[in-house]
């Protein structure tokens, strides 16, 4: 009779254990989108799998082998739900501790409820058939397995939930019937998202999807909650995670309009070549001309096979933007001041100066997308130039802030290309006061593939001619683009700080009024923060 209590005081402990430690995997499987394969690829590569309780539970196993039948099983089990109880208390909540918090939205818990279901059985199971503490081994270190587990039992479910809210967001915009621009990109589709709908607004009511919002579920959830009769634009982000996302996209919500800003190495670990990422963003392209619409492309997207050939069949479709004199918005200059980037376009003959508040001379070619988006869509060129004087600034992307006394923030907490980080580093030159440091924070960029080393290499050695100060954040990450910092630029000043909490704490005591400090990106906790488990 002790022992079956020990065993189910065991049990009992572990569905505590269970689920708090349910919430931290949860958290990070939230993060990877509830991709299975990815978030298994992550648990494999940070060997996120539990080694403090099971090794506890190993020395206790290891104690009950080593008495025998001399000492009492239910001391050991006991001592088991101990364990179990300790581990519990000390997890951690990410609903509440996180940088990027936990949210429990209705799909995280229907996942939730059904993984601890399924680790309620296996700990049954162990505590009725399995005498020795060893065997909860077992129900520990299948924790996150129950989150897939879980997540595949729901995907019948999920697919007709997803199906219905697809096909009422895809209902609507028919009934409705507002021009849909869709952007997509490499990078800078989220401002010239922010600046076309800005530009947009002061012509008619106008629509678009807030902030990086560009799934097929974050699209139908804007559509279904947001979407009314009075709107005539709605400007919609379009992500691209593979070889047809886009079309599906564009399948939800069909294009008048498309913009296709870059051809990069943003996401480059998804897509493997520039090739394949050339033809998954032009899908947009090809759904636009379904439509007798129109693409506003940046010249550069059109460097690739997939992309040439598209110009070739279809040049009444595509409508460029760049430097080249054959483009039909030819970009003259591009500088950036104190108060903004300043653009010179030629337009159908035209000549045009553009301003806007907003910094990084990549903006400028994202001001150039969206004037010409604009232009295209009717809206006068002489009222597109008045509305970029007023477009707010975007948050967290090369979002400046001047504190009065103090330093000046470039905060570009949200990007994570090559391009924008190269674009950011020339900003602290110029918001830089008289006698004050260029100061740069940074965990590197995420998502690069088998490009990460070179190209964090090759920013460390530009950041050496705009940076006095490095604060390299998640130093094993960051290596290369310090190392090559520290080459090119060996009487600089490098910090190492394991969190962008430590970086912080440093820049408290450090920060001088004249300096400019630009935080360039910011990386989820499952980059930064590394389980310990």
């Amino acid at each position: 009779m002790i022992q079956w209590l020990a065993a189910g005081f065991a049990f009992l402990a572990f569905l505590g254990f269970a689920a708090r430690r349910l919430l931290t995997y949860l958290h990070l499987f939230q993060q990877e989108e509830y991709d299975n394969r990815r978030f298994v690829a992550w648990w494999a590569g940070a060997r996120a799998f539990d080694k403090r309780l099971s090794l506890t539970l190993l020395l206790i196993g290891i104690g009950q082998l080593v008495a025998g039948a001399h000492d009492p099983g239910w001391l050991w089990t006991g001592a088991a739900g101990l364990a179990l109880i300790g581990a519990a208390a000390l997890e951690r909540d990410p609903r509440k501790d996180a940088k990027k918090k936990l949210v429990m939205t209705a799909r995280a818990k229907r996942i939730y409820l059904i993984a601890m279901a399924l680790l309620g059985v296996v700990a049954a199971i162990v505590a009725l058939t399995i005498d020795n503490v060893l065997g909860w081994l077992i129900p520990v270190q299948a924790v996150p397995f129950a989150l897939v587990a879980a997540n595949l039992l729901l995907a019948p479910a999920e697919t007709r939930v997803q199906r219905r809210y697809w096909q009422e967001a895809h209902d609507k915009l028919l009934r409705l019937n507002p021009i849909v621009i869709g952007v997509t990109g490499s990078y800078g589709k989220t401002s010239v998202k922010h600046i076309l709908g800005h530009i947009l607004e002061s012509a008619a009511p106008t629509l678009i999807t807030p902030g990086s919002v560009n799934t097929a579920m974050g699209i139908a959830r804007i559509v279904r909650e947001r979407l009314g009769a009075h709107h005539r634009f709605f400007v919609v982000e379009m992500g691209a995670y593979g070889i047809g996302s886009i079309r599906r996209l564009c399948e939800l919500a069909p294009p008048q309009l498309g913009i296709v800003t870059a051809i990069g190495k943003a996401h480059y670990e998804r897509f493997k070549t520039l090739e394949a990422v050339a033809s998954a963003k032009f899908e947009l392209a090809e759904a636009v001309r379904a439509k007798d619409g129109k693409a506003i492309v940046a010249e550069q997207t059109l460097a690739f096979e997939a992309t040439r050939r598209f110009a070739a069949s279809y040049p009444e479709t595509l409508v460029t933007v760049g430097a080249d004199g054959s483009a039909a918005l030819t970009i003259g200059s591009i500088r950036q001041d104190a108060d903004g980037i300043v653009v010179a376009v030629h337009w159908e003959g035209v000549p045009y100066e553009l301003r806007a508040p907003l910094y990084g001379e990549h903006q400028g070619r994202n001001v150039a997308l969206a004037f010409a988006a604009a232009c295209t869509l009717d809206v006068p060129p002489p009222d597109v130039v008045a509305s970029l004087r007023s477009v707010p600034q975007i948050a967290h992307r090369l979002e400046v802030r001047r504190q009065p006394g103090g330093p000046v923030l470039i905060d570009d907490a949200y990007n994570s290309n090559p391009v924008g980080f190269a674009s950011a580093l020339g900003l602290l030159d110029v918001l830089r006061r008289p006698g004050g440091r260029r100061i740069l924070v940074t965990p590197g960029m995420a998502e690069l593939g088998s490009e990460h080393e070179p190209e964090h290499a090759r920013i460390g050695r530009l950041a050496a001619a705009h940076v006095d100060v490095l604060l390299a954040v998640v130093p094993p990450r960051v290596a290369p683009l310090a190392d090559a910092f520290r080459e090119a630029a060996p009487r600089a000043e490098l910090v190492s700080c394991a969190t962008f909490a430590e970086a912080q704490s440093w820049l408290d005591k450090h920060v001088g009024p004249d300096d400019a400090v630009l935080l360039e990106n910011d990386l989820p906790d499952i980059y930064e923060r590394p389980l310990r488990l």
